[in-house]
């Protein structure tokens, strides 16, 4: 079975070939028509055709009939739940829900323990209906149980394994959240090392008080000079002319300035959300308008969340699958750059899109910050994608650069979210 194509709006909905799944459930739902009408038509037409049944009276036949189409309704009631039942559980296999097999061989005890479902101590919860706890844990996770048995094989009470690329790999592969663990992390130690704030926005982080774990760099000057993504080159120099002066001076037209940026916020901008801070100095500049931002990184190549807590800011570990761990309508304004287009997925760019719209306020400012155009198309799409929810552009360039030897297209603007009844 071939697959289709149909346009809806702006996007593409695709069915894919039936999986092996999809068919058992097919067949299933087969299997429970054929049999409910066998039953039935058995019920219906069955005569008995003995003698003693000759001698009965037709009252009592009819009677003896009824009793044995309600015990035969009543077997197709139970083959019917029972092919419900089935089917609920192929769905939840489909789904993912389910899938992590705390039974299979090998696992360490800790996960077992930590999947492991309690019942409330009070039983049913009459407000929500739950009655038991279910451990946070993504289901993807399910995907990499060799993985998570690893991360969960530690001795409890004792110091955790140095393990943060492994966690940091499971992350990567979709396993978020991560289960808790019952050991301590390793500690560094940065008496004498730490800056009072403000001086510490820019003071050189030394290379003893972060983590070097799961990385192939061991020093910041093996970082020196490398490309971490398009929205951090050569970050984590913070001598370096290009980061110092970022945000306060724009190299050319798609370059906004901060102070551009916040005259546009008409009831003032106190907090934000920075995707993919890279160092963290965006928040860093913002912190000297009295800004405070909070920067979310992973640790690619470099220690991004001990670089960016040296310095005084607010760092938060997880990836861009995640729901971001806000209350909605909190941020005055979210800053991001290329690194939204996670993994150059159309889809997976509008389910972030709307996370970022459902923490950012009414009046609140989008800043798309040098947002890489790799084709016209693309720009057609992320320009479809803004326009659908309404913002006010405030600002709106798009511009080429030189990169990689050739003219790159970038679209850089200030959008005001609207308010919506």
């Amino acid at each position: 079975m071939g697959s289709v194509s149909l346009k809806i709006g702006d996007g593409t909905a695709r069915f894919k070939r039936a999986t092996i799944c999809t068919s058992a459930v097919n067949g299933l739902m087969l299997f429970s028509v054929l049999t409910t009408n066998l039953f039935a038509l058995y019920a219906f037409t069955y005569n008995p055709s003995n003698n003693s049944s000759q001698n009965q009276t037709p009252l009592h036949r009819a009677h003896k009939n009824i009793s044995l189409i309600t015990e035969q309704v009543s077997l197709i009631m139970d083959e019917i739940q029972s092919s419900q039942k089935k089917l609920t559980q192929i769905e939840k296999e489909l789904l993912g829900y389910e899938s992590i097999d705390i039974t299979k061989p090998g696992l360490s005890n800790e996960l077992k323990i930590f999947l492991q479902r309690h019942s409330l101590p009070l039983g049913k919860d009459s407000r929500t209906g739950i009655t038991e706890m279910v451990a946070s844990v993504g289901h993807t996770c399910s995907k990499s149980m060799d993985l998570l048995s690893q991360y969960m094989n530690y001795k409890v009470n004792g110091p955790c394994p140095d393990d943060l690329g492994l966690a940091q790999k499971l992350i990567s592969k979709g396993c978020e959240p991560l289960p808790r663990r019952r050991c301590f992390a390793k500690t560094l130690n940065k008496v004498g090392f730490l800056y009072p704030f403000p001086a510490s926005l820019w003071k050189t982080v030394s290379d003893k008080i972060v983590s070097w774990s799961g990385l192939n760099c061991k020093n910041f000057a093996c970082l020196s000079g490398k490309k971490i993504g398009k929205d951090c080159v050569n970050c984590f120099d913070l001598s370096n002319v290009n980061e110092n002066q970022r945000f306060v001076k724009g190299k050319g037209k798609n370059d906004f300035t901060i102070d551009d940026v916040l005259s546009m916020g008409g009831e003032g901008v106190r907090i934000g959300l920075d995707i993919a801070g890279g160092s963290g100095t965006f928040a860093a500049r913002m912190a000297e308008r009295d800004v405070t931002v909070i920067t979310q990184a992973l640790n690619v190549e470099a220690p991004a969340n001990d670089f960016i807590a040296s310095r005084g800011l607010f760092p938060l570990f997880m990836s861009l699958d995640h729901r971001f761990p806000f209350y909605d309508n909190v941020f005055d304004l979210v800053h991001a750059g290329s690194a939204l287009d996670v993994g150059g997925k159309a889809e997976k760019l509008e389910f972030l899109m709307f996370d970022i719209d459902r923490v950012l306020r009414a009046g609140g400012l989008l800043w798309l910050d040098n947002f890489f155009c790799a084709t016209d198309e693309k720009k057609r799409d992320i320009t479809r994608l803004i326009e659908k929810f309404g913002y006010k552009k405030l600002k709106w360039v798009v511009g080429e650069k030189t990169g990689s030897g050739k003219s790159e297209l970038y679209l850089s603007a200030v959008l005001e979210k609207p308010v919506r009844v």
